[in-house]
């Protein structure tokens, strides 16, 4: 997951004149691509998406994903826009460029927009989840969805330390490069939550944004937490120190879900600033 800034104005560029903006809702399993920002003979979500609408439109695209997901990571509804020069019938669009994609890769939703839409910088916010399968044995069918931990997790302690990172705060300390994001780190947590569905455990974070590895430091910390590793308690050291040390580890990459991407009310938001 990379470091995006809280939304704000930003310099928009629209289509060319007789031109379409389009906005596209896009699943993946992660597993399959070195992240989502393409890269020369690498395996990119965005250079599969690209490669795709090139074959199909005749045209050179540049698709602009609402946030740029890290080797391993999976989306449920990633956001993206990208234009044409020539307009396509969006129903026409999205079956031939699912016809052309990976199986890994789906196009979920494709639909005329805007000319100044922008993925990212239209969000209000985002949601990601992290799943860990909590059993003596790992489940073959979550293998490459959830996080394997052997040991029984408190949750109860989790959901303590996970109502300390709430609010608007200095994630410094959760950040995997904190000397090196954009627009500084602090940020808006508005909802940390820590579900239980039998040996499924979720957690669910909602924010204005977040920084490099952010969630899954969050995870980490979490889990530690529900080891009996740390003291909930060291949490809110761990963030008045604003410091990245090795007492914050960064859970696996496939555990983790860019889960939705919130453009208008979030509901039940945002919490109040607990600062």
């Amino acid at each position: 997951m990379s470091a995006v800034p809280p939304t704000g104005a930003k310099p928009r560029t629209a289509p060319a004149p007789g031109g379409q903006r389009y906005r596209l809702t896009v699943a993946y399993d992660g597993a399959d691509f070195y992240g989502w920002q393409a890269q020369p003979n690498k395996a990119t979500v965005q250079g599969a998406l690209e490669a795709a609408l090139r074959q199909l439109t005749g045209e050179t695209i540049r698709v602009h994903s609402c946030g740029r997901t890290d080797t391993g990571v999976h989306a449920r509804a990633q956001v993206a826009h990208f234009d044409l020069k020539l307009p396509w019938e969006t129903r026409r669009l999205q079956h031939g460029l699912n016809a052309l994609l990976p199986d890994a890769v789906r196009a979920l939703d494709l639909r005329r927009t805007r000319p100044t839409f922008h993925a990212r910088y239209d969000a209000k916010g985002k949601e990601y989840r992290f799943s860990i399968w909590n059993a003596p044995v790992p489940c073959p069918l979550h293998r490459r969805q959830a996080v394997h931990v052997r040991l029984p997790l408190d949750v109860a302690a989790m959901r303590q330390a996970a109502a300390l990172l709430e609010g608007t705060r200095d994630f410094a300390a959760f950040s995997a490069n904190p000397h090196r994001e954009i627009g500084g780190t602090v940020r808006t947590l508005w909802r940390l939550t820590v579900r239980k569905q039998g040996p499924l455990i979720t957690i669910a974070a909602v924010g204005d944004g977040f920084l490099y590895k952010m969630v899954r430091s969050l995870a980490g910390h979490l889990i530690r937490v529900g080891t009996g590793a740390v003291p909930a308690a060291e949490t809110a050291v761990l963030l008045d120190s604003r410091q990245r040390t090795a007492r914050v580890e960064t859970a696996p990459a496939h555990g983790l879900c860019l889960w939705k991407i919130h453009y208008g009310a979030i509901p039940g938001l945002p919490k109040p600033d607990r600062t």
